[in-house]
């Protein structure tokens, strides 16, 4: 999941450039699949892309024309590559969203086999990208090289590239090769030679050899394990540079998404590339080369690149330089306006436990007289927890078409209730404060959540209309005079600490 968030993140808009006659012609180049007709159209294909999105998704409409361009151009291709698009929104296909584990829009998957292979589309969204991409999947998953010329064409050394140097093409280490080629190929570039000699870099060898070429660190990689799972780890490690670095530079997105696809936790050092870079990289990249292996991952970003991280962590420019270090869990730790040579020592002491958690929240409303009361991560727990009172609690996102719709229901259910002392309606904003994850799950928008004044907790999921509303907290509050004194739950904010997911 937070992967698919920083993917978004990254996501750029692309301009529409066709003419509306050519625009539709190549949107007829795009088959519409449903739940009726998935399986039978899929089965029929050995290499078949599929577009999961929703209407209302600002990333699918941009990326509609340049999706149809590229259909309409793959179409002449031989064979043909065909392109498809299912309305994951649409309540008939939902369960077929679920089966493909679709969390967000647009989802592409790659599906070969007749249904039998899935693998995740990780191209450009522009249709030149989309093109030349899937030209490479439709084809073999690795590409014998037999020339130095071969090397030149399919070594692109701002890229990763993976080739498997072999005697013979034969045995279990070259089948397993392919096997890994096949099963990765949708992430990585393969290759695969006799001759270690005609790839520029590295050193010769004289046995089945798994050589991984990259653009940052030590630029060259070997590994002769040819058990698959191994490989598998050895090129997941090596990957991922000491430090990711976020710019404009395209060539890093695929970077910046394996950093967060990561399993530690996540150093994020945000500075004015123009002035501070130079004065920050090398001490910053020492301490990452410190903690290597330790269960932290390092990235520098540039302020005006990640203008979208500053905003998800509620960050202000002036507090660059700013170093934040987010947990698996969500937890956040933060140091603003940092100097170089406080790095090391300020990593230390959160490694030692000596920092504490930064909790993102909104300030508290000094006003907060409309019939649906406002509720910020500083104020939950004195309006939620320790009010005494029955709860229903939205946790809305402002640009939330949704949240829109039931926004006036709420109030009507709040203006029904304002006479009532035992009973408040609230909203919580959960792109501006931190979700405590060990109360709440909030995993889409609106989600409401209703806590009694004796302390039950439970989800909303009836019908979003006033009447069934009204209903389900008039079935499910309880007296004030019935509350007892252990249904408060006293607790500090740093127990009660965002676990928020990217």
């Amino acid at each position: 999941m937070m992967s698919r968030v920083w993917c978004l993140l990254l996501l750029a808009s692309v301009a529409l450039v066709a003419s509306p006659a050519t625009a539709t012609e190549e949107a007829e180049k795009v088959l519409t699949l449903d739940h009726s007709n998935f399986t039978d159209v899929v089965s029929k294909h050995d290499f078949i892309v599929v577009e999961f999105y929703a209407p209302w998704c600002g990333h699918c409409k941009s990326l509609a024309p340049e999706y149809g361009k590229a259909a309409s151009v793959l179409s002449t291709h031989e064979p043909a590559i065909v392109l498809a698009k299912v309305d994951a929104n649409e309540e008939a296909n939902k369960e077929l969203a679920t089966e493909y584990q679709i969390q967000g829009f647009p989802t592409l998957k790659i599906i070969r086999n007749g249904g039998k292979n899935v693998q995740d589309y990780n191209g450009p969204r522009e249709a030149d990208g989309i093109v030349e991409y899937l030209k490479k999947q439709a084809g073999p998953a690795s590409t014998e090289i037999k020339s130095a010329e071969d090397a030149s064409s399919v070594i692109d050394e701002k890229k990763i590239f993976i080739v498997g140097v072999f005697p013979k093409f034969s045995g279990e280490e070259f089948e397993n090769f392919k096997a890994l080629a096949e099963k990765l190929r949708g992430d990585y570039d393969f290759g695969h030679t006799l001759d270690a000699k005609l790839i520029s870099h590295g050193e010769s060898v004289s046995k089945p050899t798994l050589r991984l070429l990259k653009p940052f660190d030590e630029l060259v990689v070997d590994s002769q394990d040819f058990n698959i799972e191994a490989l598998e780890k050895f090129i997941a490690a090596s990957t991922v540079p000491t430090v990711t670095v976020w710019n404009n530079d395209p060539a890093n997105h695929p970077y910046i998404n394996k950093f967060f696809e990561g399993g530690s936790s996540k150093a994020m050092l945000f500075v004015d590339f123009s002035k501070d870079k130079d004065a920050f990289e090398a001490k910053y990249k020492n301490v990452a080369t410190l903690y290597k292996g330790k269960g932290i991952s390092f990235l520098l970003g540039d302020v005006e690149s990640a203008q979208n991280a500053f905003q998800y962590f509620g960050l202000k420019t002036e507090q660059a330089p700013v170093l934040i270090v987010q947990q698996n869990d969500g937890q956040k730790y933060l140091a603003a306006n940092v100097e170089p040579d406080q790095i090391e020592s300020w990593v230390k002491d959160y490694s030692e436990g000596l920092v504490k958690p930064f909790i993102r929240s909104e300030p508290i409303p000094e006003v907060n007289d409309e019939p649906v009361k406002v509720v910020v991560r500083h104020s939950l727990q004195d309006v939620v927890f320790n009010s005494g009172k029955n709860v229903l609690l939205e946790f809305y996102a402002p640009w939330c078409g949704h949240c829109k719709s039931l926004a006036p229901i709420l109030d009507e259910v709040a203006i029904s209730f304002q006479n009532d002392p035992d009973v408040l309606i609230a909203k919580f904003d959960a792109t501006a404060n931190d979700v405590p994850k060990d109360k709440f799950e909030v995993q889409g928008f609106p989600t409401l959540y209703f806590r009694s004044a004796n302390g039950n907790l439970s989800q909303y999921e009836g019908d979003r209309t006033k009447e069934d509303i009204i209903n389900f907290i008039n079935s499910n509050r309880d007296d004030k005079s019935a509350k007892s004194s252990s249904s408060v739950e006293p607790e500090s904010e740093a127990v009660d600490s965002a676990k928020d997911e990217l």
